[in-house]
């Protein structure tokens, strides 16, 4: 133990068969090592798809990859490095190019307060609040409308539906009740006059 902290690494590292071994770099657990192992991934994808003619595609992809710290071993920061090299040697680049962020503390002492900045977030645009909130009030008093003028038509119309079926029911049994009565009446008055002739 150095300093309060103990020593991970005691020569288990020199084998060249260990599992915790990636690109040269021996890592203390082996969730570490599978870290470095895709960050490999990562940089194998990107040198695929990487135009290297464009110095702005670059920058971006590493300002991207810094931000959003994709790359956390030593492994990723190599690729970072190399990618800050590139950018270096383009003369016609207006922007300054970053430093490589690491996040990590490497001199600890016990009772040290180590504090690591937070990743920046990317700006987010401001967006037109008020004018969405208008939009979205008048998109629904339309609706509301829309479904008053439906109710009221099918409250107010001649065909049978849910919401007035039970007055359009009683509305044809009374009609057929009417011409029924009518009818009996019709036979009663013919009766009588056949009982008056005879």
């Amino acid at each position: 133990m150095e300093n309060g902290i103990q020593v991970l690494f005691t020569g288990e590292c020199a084998m060249t068969d260990n599992q915790n071994v990636v690109r040269g770099y021996c890592f203390g657990t082996a969730e570490d090592a599978e870290t470095a192992r895709q960050e490999v991934k990562k940089i194998e994808y990107l040198e695929k798809h990487m135009d290297y003619g464009k110095p702005e595609n670059i920058l971006l992809v590493y300002r991207k990859a810094i931000e959003t710290r994709v790359f956390r071993t030593p492994v990723g920061w190599e690729y970072l490095r190399s990618l800050q090299e590139k950018l270096a040697e383009c003369k016609d680049l207006e922007e300054p190019v970053p430093p490589v962020m690491l996040y990590t503390v490497f001199a600890h002492r016990v009772g040290d307060d180590i504090r690591v900045p937070a990743p920046r977030l990317p700006e987010r645009k401001k967006k037109d609040y008020k004018g969405r909130f208008f939009l979205s009030v008048s998109i629904n008093l339309i609706l509301a409308v829309s479904v008053g003028v439906m109710f009221f038509i099918a409250l107010t119309g001649d065909q049978p539906n849910i919401l007035n079926y039970e007055r359009t029911l009683v509305n044809k049994y009374a009609a057929w009740e009417q011409e029924l009565t009518e009818k009996e009446n019709m036979l009663r008055e013919r009766e009588r006059q056949m009982t008056v002739e005879e």
